[in-house]
């Protein structure tokens, strides 16, 4: 039988909120109907209609070797053939964990979760128990997931949604939340249990902090007793072997990791030193807990996914990045298109804007001018897939060659040109 993508987006939307099981999947911030993915493989995805796609968004970061990369479907196979959940301890987690600290400066103890989200909800509950201190400092366009605290001025999906917050979350779920504006360094006292940050922020599009600004914070922290809480969700095993902290030489007292470290499968992790972790349950009075926390087919495929990322590999995906960054620009300045494309290591952002937005502000401002659905809806007809809003990174993975990102800055050069 075969299928439509709008039949499909039909019968989800009888079944499912707007169709879908994320916001942003349903294209509501660029109009028009969703593809629905049969399936994958290396840069490409191809719709129930049989298009195919040179994909950028891949499955918003996980995908950093391609699609069902071989030596992944290996390891989850395997797995899968043992069973797929027990609700006790396996050597996988044992094994992700010893991974994980190897790779992090200053990391020493991690608690494996089943989302992102659900990484930075206990990564802050973690922070004021171990503080005893309530508040906690977010800044606005930063996305941390969609736990009520942290709703608050959120980025990504919420943005992308036109939300400043969030329907069901009461005053005081945020009461405790101070968000503040990007590359400006806060102030902090003795009522503050963490800083979050995105140490690249990747959910407001790509806005990087200034030169020295992460240095800052730590200084900043250090001075009130705060906990630094680095969000590296995205950014965790994408920009270096060791993530942001490697890359920048900055060390957080907190850290989320997810997407990268499982294959593609549901998982996340916060992690801290020894001291600090010794607060969660069983070991201190943190409660947290999951049924399918460490699953051992979450683990088979994220250390499968983790021990094929070398040095060698980290160079040639910036080396890809950068080829496809100076690209695009290249393509935006021939076509008259005020445009800019910022890179930090293989992550790569896009603005329609004359100049680098450097908070949420000017990122929202760019967002907002109507030139982004377009220009996706231009590259979509021709074969290329970005995520479908305008706060969105864009993810080029080991499996993205030099000919495919010729050919994706050749197809925007004749988007550009109609705009």
């Amino acid at each position: 039988m075969s299928h439509t993508n709008v039949d499909l987006f039909e019968r989800g939307k009888a079944v499912m909120p707007g169709g879908v099981n994320s916001p942003v999947r349903s294209f509501a911030s660029v109009g028009g109907t969703p593809y629905f993915v049969d399936h994958a493989e290396g840069a490409h995805v191809w719709d129930v209609e049989g298009n195919r796609y040179i994909d950028y968004v891949m499955s918003y970061g996980p995908g950093i070797l391609g699609h069902a990369h071989p030596v992944v479907v290996d390891a989850i196979t395997a797995a899968v053939a043992e069973g797929t959940s027990y609700g006790a301890p396996t050597l996988g987690e044992v094994e992700m964990a010893e991974e994980l600290v190897a790779r992090v400066p200053g990391l020493e103890m991690i608690r494996l979760v089943s989302s992102g989200t659900e990484a930075a909800m206990s990564a802050i509950r973690l922070a004021r128990g171990a503080t005893g201190r309530d508040k906690i400092v977010k800044f606005a366009g930063h996305y941390h997931g969609h736990a009520d605290p942290l709703l608050a001025a959120g980025g990504s999906g919420v943005a992308n949604q036109g939300l400043s917050g969030c329907d069901g979350v009461p005053d005081g779920a945020v009461a405790d939340t101070i968000v503040v504006p990007w590359n400006v360094v806060p102030e902090l006292d003795d009522s503050i249990a963490a800083l979050a940050v995105e140490p690249i922020p990747a959910n407001m599009g790509l806005v990087p902090a200034r030169e020295g600004f992460l240095e800052e914070l730590r200084d900043a922290c250090d001075a009130a007793g705060v906990l630094l809480l680095f969000d590296e969700v995205i950014t965790g095993f994408r920009v270096a072997r060791g993530g942001a902290t490697e890359r920048f030489g900055v060390q957080p007292d907190v850290w989320c990791f997810g997407k990268v470290i499982g294959g593609g499968l549901p998982v996340g992790a916060y992690g801290a030193s020894r001291e600090v972790m010794g607060h969660i349950a069983p070991l201190g009075g943190v409660y947290q807990a999951g049924t399918l926390s460490g699953n051992p087919l979450a683990t088979a495929a994220g250390l499968a996914q983790l021990r094929q990322l070398d040095d060698e590999a980290y160079t040639q995906l910036e080396r890809t990045a950068i080829r496809l960054a100076d690209g695009l620009t290249a393509a935006f300045d021939a076509a008259g298109v005020a445009a800019v494309v910022p890179r930090v290591g293989p992550l790569v952002g896009l603005f329609f804007t004359d100049r680098q937005p450097t908070d949420f502000d000017e990122a929202k401002a760019a967002a907002d001018n109507g030139v982004y659905p377009r220009f996706f809806h231009g590259m979509l007809e021709r074969g290329v897939a970005l995520a479908p809003g305008p706060y969105e990174a864009l993810f080029p993975s080991l499996a993205h060659e030099d000919s495919i990102i010729d050919e994706t800055i050749a197809t925007a050069a004749e988007v550009a040109q109609g705009l």
